[in-house]
């Protein structure tokens, strides 16, 4: 029942505090002027990560007070906090990049104390195994890639916080199956907080969560799947199929702008969920399949996770066969929006 209360409270606590920045005449009433990567066109409140914040730290507290939680797990939530303030501060004065990648860095950092990195420090890829320095190296850099990649993806209404709120679920899904209780309520704390936001952020968006939000809930998703991977819950594969819309995307993105010799640090809006509402399907359509697309991936996951043997390995293949579709589905989509087809 306590994890019940946790859960309730934190999606209520959002709810409140989200509808509050929506009108709030005051100085956390960020707005967020659009630019040359942005979908919407007139500013909008971005200040909505603040109540997704504050109903994590209640709803945190009540499941911390409930359950046996390691106490090195503080580790985590002081990389949260760094990530969350510096984050905050971005919001509302704009902190210089590199500032902001230090930051990321020293929240990655936190995590090796709270045990949860070690986790990388043996990646088995099957065929062979990784030294332990360098899954070490690997799970920092993949900590601030998803800290970053959440933010980049957090650009279409409804899309970060349905994310979050499909995700985290399936996070504490793998955590009751598993009884790692604390995880799974924890988890599903996260996915409240995502849900009392959403009701005010599903297209047409009222507030974003801004950098604050966007930020600190990708290296959740990331420090959650080491936490979940170093206690059985599950392998990091079935994370990575969890956070596979946001993760693919953004990657895939990155790496074809680095191709044509892009300067990848400049603001864009050429992310597969940025042209599909470019080609004439509008936030509340592009957000919708976007859904399906993440219950088809955490089915896959959850297959992913329960499976063994050939069985087992069909799921990866079928990922990117589905990912080559969907990506060669965008481009067709483009072709008829120019040739004036609807």
């Amino acid at each position: 029942m306590s994890a019940v209360f946790a859960v309730v409270v934190s999606a209520l606590v959002a709810a409140w505090a989200t509808r509050a920045l929506v009108h709030a005449p005051h100085w956390l009433h960020i707005l967020d002027v659009p630019n040359a990567r942005s979908l919407h066109s007139e500013p909008i409140p971005r200040s909505g990560g603040l109540a997704i914040v504050a109903a994590l730290g209640v709803g945190s507290a009540i499941v911390v007070a409930a359950f046996p939680v390691d106490a090195q797990l503080a580790w985590l939530a002081l990389g949260a906090i760094v990530v969350a303030s510096i984050s905050f501060l971005d919001d509302r004065f704009e902190v210089h990049a590199g500032v902001r990648l230090t930051c990321h860095i020293i929240a990655a950092l936190l995590l090796w104390p709270s045990g949860v990195l070690a986790a990388t420090a043996v990646l088995d890829l099957g065929a062979f195994t990784l030294p332990a320095s360098v899954g070490m190296l690997t799970g920092i850099v993949a900590v601030v890639w998803m800290t970053n990649l959440y933010n980049f993806m957090d650009g279409m209404d409804g899309f970060a916080a349905g994310m979050t709120m499909m995700g985290f679920g399936a996070y504490a899904l793998f955590g009751w199956y598993a009884s790692e209780m604390a995880f799974a309520a924890l988890s599903a704390v996260i996915a409240a907080a995502a849900a009392g936001f959403l009701l005010f952020n599903f297209p047409p968006a009222r507030i974003f969560m801004g950098d604050t939000g966007s930020s600190t809930l990708g290296f959740l998703a990331a420090a959650f799947a080491l936490w979940g991977t170093s206690v059985g819950v599950f392998e990091w594969g079935t994370a990575v199929l969890v956070f596979s819309p946001f993760i693919v995307d953004a990657t895939v993105t990155l790496l074809r702008r680095l191709l044509r010799g892009e300067k990848v640090w400049q603001a864009h809006k050429s992310h597969y969920y940025q042209r599909l509402v470019q080609a004439g399907w509008g936030h509340r359509r592009t957000v919708l399949a976007e859904y399906v697309l993440m219950f088809a991936c955490i089915g896959m996951a959850t297959w992913f996770n329960l499976a063994s043997g050939p069985a087992r390995l069909l799921v990866p293949g079928g990922a990117v066969l589905l990912y080559l579709a969907l990506a060669r589905g965008v481009v067709v989509q483009e072709r008829r929006h120019a040739g004036g087809v609807r």
